[in-house]
């Protein structure tokens, strides 16, 4: 039995999921005439009191639509210095909107309103046009950090001030409400638009979705289309995120403990330098110096479990539906027994 930690990506469709997928109505999508992918569209936008949404392959494409639906080429976007929409996709804000990114070190790859305040570009012909600003809950490379709501109405409010679009990639955004009972109609009264993946700890196989109202939609739509992401008969695969957002919502807190117990097993070994904190299902840890990050990888994986290096001596593992606690109680045992 492989027990694999490496992504929350890594979750296979269960047997009820495959029913609803095999039972789905379908349609030409590029017309707009799947049955399950409106649907789908219609149940994420409801859920977040949005006016709309829309489905697509993966949240690079739901992030990188979003960026060149709010800028024109020759802004700059803000974001953190961890931002996923940097480091992980491809250089897509350049080769796809045009756009540069000004990066700014948060806590934990959390933004606040005073620090983007101080880089928002004043109106000079010689300065690029601020016009986005990018946050990212929870913050994978962070370890799954959370934001507070009401920092995020700070920046909410120094948007509306300085006319600026408010973006979320919300990748794991379901982790944090799981964890701050926030709900969802909240962060759609707080973002212009917010992208949330199915394909994680939601588990189903494919999909993202994003959310905004019928304008942005309407021109996010169009430039789905440019991307390639227009599918046909992609209802099958909306089918899956339906049953995904109405079923594995609220059993993420038990990733989230299960996270906590791998945390605490590290924490009792000699060869662990630091700990990133906890607060949802990513567990990044730093080994010390002398012991390299592919040398535990081996070792976890003569143990039949599959993890991942994360830069330098850093190492991720990431819980999820398909590694249930029988299994973290295994990887804690594993941990418990490693030597160097």
């Amino acid at each position: 039995m492989i027990i694999d930690l490496r992504s929350d990506t890594v979750t296979k469709p269960s047997a009820a999921m495959l029913e609803a997928m095999m039972n789905a109505p379908v349609g030409d999508d590029v017309f707009a005439e799947d049955a399950s992918v409106n649907e789908l569209q219609n149940f994420a936008a409801e859920l977040f009191g949005m006016e709309a949404a829309l489905f697509c392959p993966s949240g690079t494409m739901t992030n990188q639509i979003a960026i060149k639906a709010h800028t024109q080429p020759g802004d700059e976007l803000i974001c953190d210095t961890a931002s996923h929409i940097y480091n992980y996709e491809g250089g897509g804000i350049a080769f796809n909107s045009g756009v540069q990114a000004r990066l700014v070190n948060g806590d934990r790859g959390r933004l606040n309103a005073k620090q983007i305040e101080t880089v928002i570009n004043p109106n000079f012909d010689w300065l690029t046009k601020t016009s986005l600003v990018s946050l990212e809950n929870t913050v994978n490379r962070a370890g799954g950090s959370i934001y507070e709501t009401a920092e995020i109405q700070l920046i909410k409010d120094l948007c509306l001030k300085r006319n600026l679009g408010l973006h979320l990639d919300g990748a794991r955004l379901f982790n944090a409400l799981v964890v701050t009972n926030d709900s969802p109609k909240l962060y759609g009264q707080l973002f212009d638009s917010i992208s949330i993946c199915l394909s994680k700890g939601l588990g189903a196989p494919v999909g993202s979705l994003l959310l905004g109202n019928q304008e942005f939609i309407n021109k996010s739509r169009r430039i789905r289309k440019v991307f390639g992401g227009g599918m046909r008969q992609a209802g099958i695969l909306a089918a899956a995120g339906l049953y995904a957002l109405k079923n594995n919502f609220n059993r993420l807190h038990e990733d989230h403990e299960n996270a906590r117990m791998i945390e605490s097993a590290l924490k009792k070994c000699s060869f662990i330098k630091s700990i990133m904190p906890v607060e949802t299902n990513i567990i990044i840890f730093e080994l010390i110096e002398g012991i390299e990050a592919n040398h535990f990888v081996h070792k976890m994986k003569e143990n039949n479990i599959l993890c991942t290096g994360f830069g330098g001596q850093s190492i991720r593992m990431v819980t999820h539906l398909d590694a249930p606690t029988n299994m973290c109680t295994k990887v804690c045992e594993a941990i418990s027994a490693v030597s160097f």
